[in-house]
């Protein structure tokens, strides 16, 4: 097997990862398997020598992860400016942009929203991995990201049509931190 195969191999078991992500109103399982298909996915981007992506994936992996335990200005900071850094360091051609640009804001999504903003963000975000995945030739990260890109645009919609019949879709979320 080439090296190209396998990394398309790591690619496609990240869309298997990640396929259901944005389903989870739970906001600790939402954020646990989003870590892991990020961590996963980053593992791909190595392999097919796409390294700022794969940095900006890796750091999303341990973003997500502590963005659990606090929501800190200082660590949301910290984090952020590591993605401009290390992106930008290793930075080859203009489309690689749009994963430093996609990791800022989801950076900012998960430290500073909740919810449906959260969401929203997240989905911007996602347009900016989808662009760079296509670009790349990354057949699994462009199927995920394509995937993540409607699905969280349905559940967007959804939650956005539950709140408007005054129904609070992230009810679970609310009990579940009440009870820490």
């Amino acid at each position: 097997m080439t090296a190209y195969w396998l990394a398309q191999g790591v690619g496609v078991l990240a869309f298997l990862i990640g396929i259901t992500t944005f389903i989870n109103r739970d906001e600790r399982r939402f954020k646990m398997q989003l870590a892991l298909y990020s961590a996963t996915i980053g593992g791909h981007f190595f392999l097919m020598g796409a390294i700022p992506a794969g940095m900006s994936a890796e750091l999303n992996a341990l973003r997500t992860l502590i963005s659990m335990r606090t929501r800190n200005l200082w660590v949301m900071a910290i984090f952020i400016f590591l993605t401009l850094t290390l992106g930008l360091v290793k930075l080859h051609h203009p489309i690689e942009l749009l994963p430093i640009i996609g990791t800022v804001a989801s950076t900012w999504a998960l430290f500073r929203c909740k919810g449906l903003t959260t969401r929203c963000v997240m989905w911007c975000s996602t347009a900016c991995w989808v662009t760079h995945n296509f670009w790349l030739g990354s057949i699994g990260g462009t199927l995920i990201e394509g995937s993540f890109l409607v699905m969280n645009g349905v559940n967007i919609i959804r939650f956005w049509r539950m709140q408007k019949r005054g129904i609070d879709p992230f009810k679970i979320e609310k009990e579940v931190a009440e009870k820490r």
